[in-house]
């Protein structure tokens, strides 16, 4: 595991250290995921498999779901 640091301008924009930039170009896609105070940047994966995550997410991820699982 690498770490290093790293500050966000006024605009937004942060700049990725040259030790953790290996294996991401120039134009590559990344994905950004928060939760909490936790931020993770990801190489994204194939649009294809994004959306059968999506897809994935609609039908597993709800209330309706949910509740009929519930009590077993």
């Amino acid at each position: 595991m690498q770490i290093d640091t790293t500050k966000m301008s006024s605009r937004g924009q942060i700049v990725i250290p040259l030790d953790l930039r290996k294996g991401i170009n120039e134009g590559d896609k990344l994905i950004v995921i928060r939760k909490d105070d936790e931020i993770i940047l990801r190489k994204s994966i194939p649009e294809t498999a994004l959306m059968s995550e999506k897809s994935l997410a609609k039908t597993w991820l709800n209330k309706e779901e949910d509740e009929i699982w519930k009590d077993l």
